[in-house]
């Protein structure tokens, strides 16, 4: 159990590091900074290209084989809590927000006996006169309890993991920000394109008024009028194709302007890209058209491998043992790379590679495989 109970509240708390991050409003109106809160609802769970690399990403750390040479190092890792792993857990809050908390809790004897991640945006971090982190205050529900970065033996009672942040000594900055402005030109591209198809899937026309030779123009009721009959009768998909009767005068003018020429499918692909780069996913492993920077599926999966799943399980490993080490100091924690799926392709030239070498001896070989 946490100091907040198995059951914390879950009312969201008013988010303490809004500053960190530049994005701007998604839709209309003067631009203004986002809470974290409201770039999770924008960005997160109202865009698909965000919502699958977070997960392709954290899922792809969560199930990462690791290896522990202590036992009870390992059973801490492996722990989940409420169904989701610690690693996927720090994973999704790295990229998201950039910046992890993992919460050490000891048993009786002082042994850690769990590893408990917090909500990054309920965090705060409490600093000395000198700039050093002393304390975390954690806001959740109405309450705040202030958790010291040392137990009373000195030794860490909160691991703070966090991605790189140039300007600031004590937050990270997360993959989001960096998005904002492709999450909003995707967002709206796709407002635009549900607009479209409300209305037959093409652009509007005007509606042009020959007054012939008695040159009388339409009045204002009459243009009033002739609006709302228009919405009510031909506005919308379910009104698609619907034939228009006109008379008096009246005739259809279709626009020249069309999506093509809009050019929003070509933005909104671009914008999709772009946030798939901003997320470390080859553009490829979403789907995207137009990718031709991997000659296959199985190079692009590698590729997220090497270049985004283990650095960022690098990161997440390399703080939890930093945080363990005065109870595991010379412990190892790493990920086993010749049990990942991804990167059996080259072990095996690497196996063949060694095999050939007919100059090394057996044990020289078995030693540069790991292979005892």
């Amino acid at each position: 159990m946490n100091w907040f109970g198995r059951k914390a509240a879950q009312g969201a708390a008013r988010p303490a590091l809004s500053r960190v991050y530049g994005a701007y409003g998604v839709m209309g109106g003067a631009p203004g900074p986002l809470s974290f809160e409201a770039q999770v609802r924008e960005g997160y769970l109202s865009n698909a290209i965000v919502q699958r690399s977070v997960k392709l990403v954290a899922e792809a750390a969560g199930s990462a084989p690791i290896v522990a040479s202590d036992p009870a190092l390992a059973a801490l890792v492996a722990a989940t809590s409420g169904g989701q792993g610690l690693v996927e857990t720090l994973a999704s809050q790295l990229l998201l927000h950039g910046n992890g908390y993992v919460q050490i809790l000891a048993d009786g004897a002082g042994a850690p006996a769990e590893l408990f991640a917090l909500r990054p945006e309920r965090v705060t971090v409490e600093a000395d006169a000198r700039g050093w982190p002393v304390a975390y205050r954690y806001k959740a529900g109405g309450s705040a309890v202030v958790l010291p970065a040392e137990d009373g033996a000195g030794r860490t009672a909160v691991v703070h993991v966090k991605a790189l942040h140039p300007l600031d000594d004590h937050y990270g900055a997360g993959c989001l920000g960096a998005a904002s402005g492709a999450i909003a030109a995707h967002n709206a591209a796709a407002v635009w394109n549900r607009a479209l198809l409300d209305n037959a899937a093409r652009p509007s026309g005007a509606l042009v008024h020959d007054p012939g030779d008695k040159g009388m123009p339409l009045s204002a009721d009459q243009v009033e009028r002739l609006r709302e009959e228009l919405g009510e009768s031909f506005a919308g998909g379910a009104n698609a194709g619907r034939p228009l009767l006109l008379e008096g005068g009246l005739k259809w003018q279709a626009l020249s302007l069309s999506p093509a020429e809009m050019d929003f499918l070509a933005l909104k692909e671009s914008s999709a890209r772009e946030i798939a780069m901003a997320f470390g996913v080859p553009p490829m492993l979403l789907g995207l058209p137009g990718d031709a920077t991997y000659a296959n599926y199985r190079e692009a999966n590698r590729a997220l491998w090497r270049l985004t799943v283990l650095p960022l399980c690098a990161k997440i490993l390399g703080g939890i043992r930093q945080g363990l080490r005065d109870w595991f100091p010379d412990a190892e924690l790493r990920v086993d790379l010749d049990r990942v799926p991804a990167l059996a392709e080259d072990r095996m030239a690497l196996w063949r590679e060694v095999s050939a070498a007919d100059w090394l001896s057996a044990d020289e070989k078995k030693a540069l495989l790991g292979v005892s």
